[in-house]
């Protein structure tokens, strides 16, 4: 299986730490967080990667190299202008007919190769990664009916909704949804896929996955991984 790690992003929302180097290099503990997945994917056969670079790139290609230290090999593309979550996509050449695509900067102990088994199983143009989280509204939340009469006043409520992990698998067909160069995100290449009434599945995973896209998120991912560190490395 092939794996193209999304990595081009500027990490606006963890600043300041990453003013001088790009999210995927953030390290959770000691280790970047690009590496972790890198070493994750390896443990699962996924020796082939891509990684699309933009904010720094450099900087990650030094690191990486080739992909040899991590028993891997590695090629990157650079993308000639912001194309979005799925737009360099376009460009990756010599794809599997199935490959994974996920973003760079995520903390899990997703069972990379049993997604892909349902993937191929299911016989799906793509396949999603799911994860239910509860979401917390830190106000009262109020509903009202037509008139504008109160129905309902509820305090600091939770809701839990299954949310995007950031981890895809796609059949090469998509790609005839993404014109060459045109910026598209994930979310709208899915919609798409779906309103041609192709298929697409949803893999439920409940073990342990964080993004670490926000400062607080980021410091819990760095508490949970030093408290065991075999979660998420073997």
């Amino acid at each position: 299986m092939q794996a193209i790690m999304l990595a081009g992003g500027k990490g606006t929302r963890l600043k300041p730490f990453t003013n001088f180097f790009p999210k995927p290099l953030v390290p959770i503990g000691d280790v970047p967080i690009l590496e972790i997945l890198i070493r994750q994917l390896a443990k699962h056969g996924i020796k082939d990667i891509v990684i699309l670079t933009g904010h720094l790139a450099e900087l990650i290609e030094a690191y990486f190299g080739n992909g040899s230290k991590f028993g891997v090999r590695i090629k990157y593309f650079r993308e000639p202008a912001p194309l979005n979550t799925a737009g360099a996509l376009a460009f990756v050449e010599k794809l599997d007919e199935d490959f994974l695509v996920m973003n760079g900067d995520i903390l899990t102990t997703l069972d990379f190769s049993d997604m892909m088994a349902q993937h191929k199983k299911n016989k799906a143009l793509a396949t999603i990664a799911i994860f239910k989280r509860t979401v917390k509204i830190d106000f009262g939340v109020i509903e009202r009916n037509e008139s504008g009469d109160l129905s309902a006043y509820v305090e600091k409520p939770s809701y839990d909704k299954f949310v995007s992990m950031g981890i895809n698998i796609l059949n090469k067909k998509a790609l005839r949804f993404i014109k060459k160069g045109e910026p598209i995100s994930m979310p709208d290449l899915m919609m798409k896929i779906k309103e041609s009434g192709e298929k697409i599945r949803c893999y439920e995973f409940s073990d342990y996955w964080l993004d670490i896209g926000r400062v607080d998120d980021y410091e819990q991912a760095q508490r949970e991984y030093e408290a065991n560190k075999k979660r998420f490395l073997q």
